[in-house]
Order: C-alpha cells, then structure tokens, then sequence
C-alpha cells in the first residue's frame, strides 16, 4: 500500500514480447524507482493490447481501466517505445490515446508530472526522431519531459535474457532519468501533502 508521502511512478512501453529492450528498460527504472522508496506500475506488453482507442464509446476494458487508473494517482510517469519508421509504435501510440479520459479531470492528462521518455531503436539515426516525438507528446500532454532522455541503440546487445543492462553508460542514463523524475514527483508529494 501506497503512503501519503510516497511517490508513485507508472510506466508505459515496450512492445507484445515481455524481454523487448524498451521493457527491460523501464524494469531497470522501476528498480531504480523503488530503490529510492517509490510505489511503482508496469504498463507493458500484453497490458499494452487494449483495443483501438474510440472516444465516443464509454465502456473500457479492465486493462484499460487499470492504466487510466494509475495514471490518474501518479506523480510520475516513465514512457518508452520503439523506434518503429521514425515515430512510436501503434500500440504503444494508442495506450497513451486513452489518457484523453482524464481531459475533464482536475488534473487532466499528464498535468503537473514529470515524465521520462526513452526509445530503443536499431540505430542511432532512427532514436533522435522518436524521442523528440515522444518529447512533444508529453508537452502536449500537459507533462514535464525530464531534461535527460534516453535513447538505446538495439543494434548492440543492450541487455541480456534476464534484463541485466550489459552497456554500464545506458544503465546510468536510465537510473539518473529515473531520479530526474522522483525529484520532480518527490517536489509535488510534498507540496500537495503540506
């Protein structure tokens, strides 16, 4: 159970298989998360497969409801896709289109978090576009993107069948992210505690 003055970090990403490297990713910033004494929420995988997001249809799948639920109580958000031709992929594109249920809620969107953003991508070339997208996606959403966003090359091998990050410069962007946005979160806690 979640205290009062705990921070609470959703993340979103990756892709349908559970060891992709964006998913791995968002692990290691879970761990990181949790290591400094946040609640935490994966989003990845087969909780990404929600049917295609139609705002005029009221009902919502449990998965569904469980995402806009969590984002609604948290105070920061981590979000990773692939690289898929230059943008974001599909199903990640669409769990984030589920966030429009909160545009009528006191804090609709991603209003007042900060957010992490990371894309894996097989090549440089293909990263910097993704995570300036995902980057606009975020002021569009009424977030904070952490001044640090990180951009895996998956060309190399990035982490290994466990999860473990083999690339130590990739691990330490992806814990000092994390930490960018429990500084943020941490900031909004208290102040809304006090």
């Amino acid at each position: 159970m979640q205290s009062p003055t705990q921070s609470y970090i959703v993340a979103i990403g990756g892709t349908q298989r559970e060891n992709s490297s964006t998913a791995a990713a968002l692990r290691l910033c879970l761990t990181e998360a949790e290591r400094h004494g946040a609640a935490t929420r994966l989003f990845s995988g087969a909780a990404l497969d929600l049917p295609f997001y139609d705002p005029a249809r009221e009902e919502r799948t449990p998965g569904a409801v469980a995402l806009i639920d969590s984002l609604r109580r948290a105070d920061g958000v981590i979000l990773a896709s692939p690289g898929y031709h230059g943008s974001v992929s599909g199903l990640f594109k669409n769990a984030l289109d589920y966030i429009e249920d909160t545009a009528r809620d006191e804090r609709p969107y991603l209003s007042g978090r900060a957010v992490g953003c990371v894309t894996g991508a097989a090549g440089w070339q293909a990263g910097g576009p993704v995570l300036a997208s995902l980057r606009a996606m975020v002021h569009a959403m009424r977030g904070w993107p952490t001044p640090l966003g990180v951009q895996i090359n998956t060309s190399e091998k990035v982490f290994d069948s466990s999860g473990l990050c083999m690339i130590a410069s990739v691990e330490q962007q992806l814990r000092l992210m994390t930490r960018q946005v429990l500084e943020f979160a941490g900031s909004r806690t208290q102040s809304t505690n006090t």
